[in-house]
């Protein structure tokens, strides 16, 4: 008799231990049920509330044992405030990831090549960044420095701004990325300037920055960009006008419709390299550290001209009778066919 009941109170405590197991092991392993990509954690938040807010999403069925975990580890539920990343996630390791303040990384790329109203446009629509800029203070938060330049280029933002992805957090300041990537831009631009080739036509790391910004909109293959750089030393020492399309763009800002226009090449605006001599006012663009290089240590061609083959490269030639057989080859003949 006693022997069955000592085997009774055995497995009743089996039972019970296994039980406590299985719900140990639920409550470890429990999913955060979220169906968002992002949770956002305010400053005052504490865990019971955010708790309180999944479980009316339904993405908790209780708070109860985790109100209780905090009771047993109160340092654990301590949550810092930013914006977080919780998807597959157990409730318990996104309970971490708040207590240890692991907050979501957000990216913003400025692509070489885009001007500066096109990465502040694309800077208004970035996640969970706070826009505090204008164009008054802009010069402060870019860093831009009057000393050698005159009227509006001392302030002129183009340019100024290094191609690359800049990573933050939620709810960062604007200007302070524009900083930064502003700061990164200087720091390229002057290291490229004190490893220049000697002899440039050009007499300051602004030129530098306003020539490569050209050559950055010229062609968008790596090992062309040298050459395309020679091309535009060659005629700067020979005092020839540049004649490039893309400042004849610039110049026509919004009224460019997409098509480049006899009159626009006709038109004098300060950017038409077709009317003005040697380089325009400012950058037209964000240029790449290859473009940088390119333009501070071109490659050694007795080229004048070249002209797009239709494929992303182009034909150069030396001669203004070459050039116009290759434009008769790679232009004229596929317009006409």
């Amino acid at each position: 008799m006693i022997k069955k009941l000592i085997l009774l109170l055995l497995s009743g405590l089996v039972i019970v231990v296994l039980a406590a197991t299985h719900t140990i092991s639920e409550f470890k392993d429990a999913p955060l049920r979220s169906d968002t990509r992002y949770f956002e954690v305010k400053r005052g938040d504490s865990f019971v509330a955010i708790c309180q807010r999944w479980q009316g999403l339904g993405w908790v069925e209780s708070c109860l044992p985790y109100q209780v975990y905090g009771k047993v580890f109160p340092e654990r539920v301590k949550v810092k405030a930013g914006v977080y990343e919780l998807q597959g996630l157990s409730v318990l390791d996104a309970l971490s990831k708040l207590s240890a303040g692991v907050q979501a990384d957000f990216m913003f790329t400025i692509i070489e090549g885009q001007t500066f109203k096109q990465v502040l446009t694309n800077l208004k629509g970035a996640p969970f960044i706070h826009f505090d800029l204008n164009e008054a203070d802009m010069a402060k938060h870019m860093r831009l420095d009057p000393a050698g330049l005159s009227g509006d280029r001392a302030f002129h933002p183009e340019g100024w701004l290094f191609p690359e992805t800049y990573h933050y957090h939620a709810h960062s300041k604007a200007s302070a990325l524009i900083k930064r990537a502003s700061e990164r831009m200087h720091q390229q631009l002057a290291s490229a300037w004190q490893q220049r080739a000697a002899n440039l036509p050009i007499s300051s790391a602004y030129e530098a920055l306003i020539l490569a910004s050209i050559i950055e909109k010229e062609t968008g293959k790596a090992q062309e960009r040298p050459v395309i750089a020679s091309v535009f030393v060659n005629r700067l020492n020979r005092k020839m006008r540049l004649q490039t399309d893309p400042t004849v763009i610039y110049g026509l800002g919004e009224r460019f419709d997409g098509d480049i226009k006899r009159r626009d090449l006709r038109e004098h605006t300060p950017y038409n390299t077709y009317r003005i001599n040697g380089l325009p006012p400012t950058p037209i663009a964000m240029p790449s550290f290859d473009a940088i290089k390119a333009a501070t240590q071109p490659a050694q061609t007795d080229y004048l001209y070249f002209v797009s083959k239709g494929d992303g490269s182009h034909y150069f030639s030396k001669s203004l009778r070459e050039h116009n057989q290759a434009v008769q080859r790679y232009i004229l003949n596929k317009q006409n066919g």
